[in-house]
């Protein structure tokens, strides 16, 4: 009965370990796809992040810096530029307003004075903020597969980890299965029938 046990959990652990394995794999692709797909889609738009100079708060210099000048191709860049450069821009302009906000401020004023410089004013500043928005929105996507292929990578080595665990726990299991199939059980003594 031992010898059975000990046969299915083995089995069961090399099972496992083969899950993991394909696991991992599938993993390993995802990373690739996802980090190569960033970095394409990222390439193709050719960005470079801005140069020193053009950091002018604090914030912007401590986030930006290490990428001054480089082509924007990361997941990482995409969000520091996204947070750090294209939203400080926005702000400065909207005074810290939201799209929506300048968009409800603006319809406002076209039913006003559709005429006026100010309701002109406000329509660039919405169309400025519309566009900003969309294009931090893209960057985050960007920078969020990014994320979830680093995360993956990560799983991957986990699972072959796992994999190799499970291979040598089954294969341990194994072995003890036979051994233990090589020990005789101890014979039974007869009893004496009395008479």
């Amino acid at each position: 009965m031992r010898k059975a046990f000990d046969k299915l959990i083995s089995w069961t652990g090399l099972i496992v370990a083969l899950v993991l394995l394909v696991a991992g794999a599938l993993l390993t692709w995802a990373s690739s796809f996802a980090t190569s797909n960033v970095h394409d889609q990222l390439a193709a738009q050719q960005i470079t992040m801005p140069a020193a100079a053009a950091l002018t708060t604090p914030e912007m210099k401590a986030q930006l810096t290490q990428y001054a000048g480089q082509e924007l191709t990361t997941g990482a860049q995409a969000k520091a530029y996204a947070d750090y450069y294209i939203q400080a821009h926005m702000d400065e302009q909207a005074n810290g307003k939201t799209y929506s906000q300048v968009s409800g401020e603006y319809m406002a004023a076209l039913k006003a004075d559709p005429t006026a410089k100010a309701t002109q004013d406000l329509g660039q500043l919405r169309q400025t903020l519309f566009m900003g928005t969309t294009l931090r929105g893209m960057l985050l996507n960007a920078y969020a597969f990014a994320t979830l292929g680093t995360i993956a990578m990560y799983a991957a080595v986990a699972a072959f980890i796992g994999s190799a665990v499970m291979f040598v726990l089954g294969a341990l299991g194994l072995v003890h299965a036979r051994r233990v199939s090589l020990v005789e059980a101890p014979a039974i003594e007869k009893i004496p029938a009395t008479a």
